[in-house]
């Protein structure tokens, strides 16, 4: 369900990419108004044993779009992104965010495995980048 003036997320992908059918029900059953929330993607590989970026290959070939980026930094109303700069970054988190850098940025799944290996939200690894001017890269669903 995308407006005219949005792009065609299967245009990301080859003609004639096949569309996973357990994915597919799966992602039906979760969508809301063709939107699939980026917790509820992740409750889907969880649930089928899969990787994110398969569940994301066919939320795209099914026109659906990803919102609500654990890490703040897509799919939010009116914004698109709510991450923040944090106020002070810790020195471990600062050298956990940089000992993680692939060509300056720091993926998606390397921000989640600092938060969880620090007892941390995500979104303040995602804040922490804010405020040291790292980009965040490789989303695991493929938004980015």
């Amino acid at each position: 369900m995308t407006d005219k003036n949005e792009s065609h997320y299967a245009n990301k992908h080859l003609i004639g990419s096949n569309i996973n059918p357990e994915i597919k029900e799966a992602l039906k059953q979760a969508a809301a108004g063709g939107e699939i929330p980026c917790a509820v993607a992740f409750k889907i590989v969880s649930d089928l044993n899969i990787k994110p970026g398969d569940v994301g290959v066919t939320a795209d070939l099914l026109e659906m779009r990803l919102t609500t980026c654990q890490l703040g930094l897509f799919g939010y109303q009116p914004e698109k992104r709510i991450v923040k700069p944090a106020q002070n970054v810790s020195k471990d988190l600062e050298k956990s965010i940089r000992k993680g850098l692939e060509n300056g940025r720091l993926p998606c799944v390397t921000a989640w495995n600092i938060a969880k290996d620090m007892g941390i939200r995500k979104m303040a690894v995602s804040s922490a980048c804010e405020t040291l001017k790292i980009k965040i890269s490789s989303c695991q669903i493929g938004a980015f």
